[in-house]
Parts: C-alpha cells; structure tokens; sequence
C-alpha cells in the first residue's frame, strides 16, 4: 500500500512542479496520471482511454458553454468599451483619496457582473495606473488590489455570481448558484473588509517611508482619459441582464427547472434536473448579456468581432481542457489502491464534512494552481461522501455548496496559478515585487472559508 500512496503523491507533486515551471497541464496531466498508473499496478490504456478521457470528455460537455460564453461576454465588454467606461467611472468618483478602495470595487462589479478574470485585469489596470500614480501609492501595491476585487469574494462567495467556480458545485450537490445567501454574504464580507486591512496598512508603511509610485516602471499604459467609451449607465446593462436573468431562470418565475416535464428529461437522460438547471440558466443569462454588450457600441464591436471572437474562443478550449485534464486526473487517481488511505486522510482531517471538505478542496486548488481544476477534482473524487456526511449530520447541500466553492478560491492562488502570472505579466510587475500582498489576500480568504467552516461546525 505504501508504493500505491507514493505513486499518488508523487504525480500529483509532478504536476504541481510542472505547472509552477509554466508546462502546458493539458500535457503533463495525462502523462503523471498514467506514472501513477503504472506505478500502481493497474492496466495502463483502459486507465487512459476509458477513465480519464471519458470524464476529462464529460467535464468538457458539461461547462464548454460556461467557459466559451463566460469569454465571449467578456471580450465583447472589453471590445465595447463598457468594461472600461464602468472602471473608470467608479475610478473617478472614488478619486485618488480611496484609490485602492476605487479599483477593488471596479474588479467586483465587473467580475460579480459575469466578466472575466482577465478581462477585469486588462480593463481596470489603466485607471489603476492613474489613480495610483495621482494618490503616489507605490504601483506595486496594484496586483494585491486587483486580486482583492476579482479573484475573491465575488467569483466564488456572494450569492449569484456567474462564475464558474459558483456553478461547479451545482452538479454535485443539486443547488443552484444563489446556494447559502447569508454564509456567502458574510464570508464575502469578511474577506472584502480583512483584504482592505492589509491594503491599507501596506500603503501606509511605504508613506512612512516615503515610497511613492515609482519610476522606470514596464507596461505603462499611455493614457486613462475617456477614450469615446459609451455611458455608464448604459455599459451596466449587460451585467444587470445577466445578473437578473441568471436569479429569474434559477430561481424566479421562469425557472428553467420547470421547462420540461419528467418524461422529457428522461429521454436525455436527466434523472435530477438540479444538477443542470444552473447551467441552462447560466447560459440563457450570458447570451443576453453578449447581445446587450454588441449592442451598447455595435459599430466599434463589428471592426474587432472577428479577432476578438477568436481569441475568446481559444482563451476559452485552453481554460477547459486545462481544466478537464485536471478533472481526468482525478478520476483516475480515485481508482487507484492507494487512493483509499489519501482519502481516509483528508476524512479524517476534520470528523466535520464542511471542515473537512475546506481543507480538500484548498488543498487540491492549491497543488494544480487552479480554482476550478481543484474544485473539480476534490468533488469527483469526494462530492458524494460529503453529502452522504452532511446528510446524515443535517447539513444543508448549499452550505456544502457554498463552502466547497468559497475554498477553491483560498490556496489556487500559489505562485504558479495562471491568472496570478497573467495579472504580474498585465502589470510588468515580478512575483518578487507584489507576490506578497497576492498571497496575503490568499491567506485571508483561506481562513475566512476555514472559520466559516467551523463556525457551521457548530450548527
């Protein structure tokens, strides 16, 4: 047993080493999965063909739709103009003197609007730069305050928030994406206000010492002035749609749970219509948000339509199969012997499901540097057993649903997580240079979850 233990851990520390070093996951995630494989005893090409190509392949059809819409509605708020008309209104009339509190905000409409991490990056950093630059805030305090307002409470705390990393769980559990209002509230909150903490104090240690902005910085954008960017008031529309709509078809009177009747959805083989309500609804919203954007600016989307519609889709196959390589993983790594002791283990970490459940997940997104990929995997692999728990203890499904989604987004955000060198390389930037206050936020968000875990413990 100790050589099938080895063989897990040693290709889950290969994929975590490899992923740090910047090797392609969709790559090397196959090739440590059929390592342990092998290591195990167990018959190579069924492992590969059967298990981790069919749930890497059942991963990709359920959220393809997710990721591949997510991107385009970001891309055409970006191509609109929208994203940047929000960030920058919010930017101006916070001014200077609430800098940091001006950009965090800014990144949480837009992300908790259904736009994309990245998206959010590139479209709020040029009023960063002036903001920063104008309230002399040392620029390296930048990335901190963007991972506050887009990587944290509105991805995957506040109830409602249409990224994935808030639909994931749906599957598993039978919720929807407004699962545990209150916890996600309170939990966001928390976050929102210990990130700000840290924020500040940071900024008034470098005017202590007399740090300001900086000089002979790289990636400085030429201007942050209004560039024809269409108004405010109408460059929120899309995310009220989506936002709106994503509440009514999950839990309004339009529901989608209610479309089709139970004869229907046998034919497709849907035994519970809960585990894809969210998507469809999900779905329905961020089309008519992508409309809404086209249309808010349709003459400056039409000129770039073609190659931004491109690059959403080839942002959006690499984020999925990245993730369901991750997914794939998984799955085979739960068929392996040793698989047993690891989750005995992680089980018995906690005798609590949600406490238990915390450490999991954080601990998965944290070695594949990825909220969604670790989500996925902890849930795959131990999704039933923690319901079964919480079941048999009296622990409501959304308060699994919650939990589980809040620790994806604590320990992914490790040095080698994709969106944490996307946003360094946005704002020239070195991990030696703002790591620390990304990571501070991680620490926050991480024993936010683990203390609301606990507290619920109680319950």
């Amino acid at each position: 047993m100790f050589v099938q233990v080895v063989a897990i851990v040693l290709a889950l520390g290969l994929l975590m080493f490899f992923a740090y070093r910047g090797y392609p996951v969709i790559v090397f995630a196959p090739i440590f999965t059929l390592l342990a494989v092998v290591i195990s005893g167990l018959a190579l090409m069924p492992s590969y063909t059967e298990t981790y190509m069919t749930n890497a392949a059942n991963y990709i059809k359920t959220y393809f739709p997710i990721f591949l819409l997510g991107a385009i509605f970001g891309k055409v708020m970006e191509l609109s103009g929208a994203a940047s008309s929000i960030a920058q209104s919010i930017v101006k009339a916070l001014g200077s003197r609430r800098a940091m509190l001006s950009v965090v905000l800014a990144c949480a409409v837009l992300t908790y609007g259904g736009v994309s991490l990245f998206v959010v990056a590139f479209a709020v950093y040029p009023f960063a730069v002036a903001v920063f630059r104008e309230a002399n805030i040392p620029k390296r305090l930048i990335p901190g305050t963007i991972a506050l307002g887009a990587f944290t409470f509105t991805m995957d705390a506040l109830p409602g928030t249409p990224q994935v990393q808030n639909i994931i769980p749906t599957a598993y559990f039978g919720t929807d994406a407004y699962a545990a209002p209150v916890v996600g509230t309170i939990g966001g909150l928390i976050v929102f206000a210990a990130g700000m903490v840290w924020l500040e104090r940071r900024r008034r240690q470098a005017e202590a010492l007399g740090e300001g902005y900086g000089t002979g910085h790289k990636n400085e954008p030429e201007t942050a002035e209004n560039q024809g960017y269409p108004n405010l008031w109408i460059s929120i529309v899309p995310l009220v749609l989506v936002l709106l709509f994503n509440f009514l078809l999950s839990r309004g009177f339009i529901s989608v749970a209610d479309w089709y009747s139970a004869d229907v959805l046998k034919q497709y083989n849907i035994a519970n219509v809960k585990t894809v309500a969210s998507s469809w609804a999900l779905i329905i919203a961020l089309t008519l948000g992508i409309v809404a954007a086209v249309c808010i600016n349709l003459r400056q989307v039409q000129t770039k339509l073609a190659t931004g519609l491109t690059a959403a889709a080839m942002g959006a196959l690499l984020a999925i199969f990245n993730t369901a390589s991750e997914v794939g993983f998984g799955n085979v790594v739960k068929t392996l012997p040793g698989f047993k002791a690891i989750q005995d283990w992680i089980l018995n970490l906690s005798s609590h499901p949600l406490v238990s459940e915390a450490i999991s997940v954080n601990i998965l997104a944290g070695v594949t540097g990825s909220a969604s990929g670790g989500l996925s995997i902890a849930l795959e692999v131990m999704g039933k057993q923690y319901m079964a728990a919480g079941q048999a203890a009296g622990i409501s499904v959304e308060w699994l649903h919650r939990i589980a989604s809040m620790a994806s987004g604590g320990m992914d955000t490790l040095p080698h997580n994709g969106a944490v060198i996307t946003l360094l390389a946005i704002t020239g930037l070195t991990h030696r240079q703002s790591y620390k206050d990304i990571f501070a936020i991680t620490v926050v968000k991480t024993l936010t979850v683990l203390l609301l875990a606990a507290v619920l413990s109680f319950f």
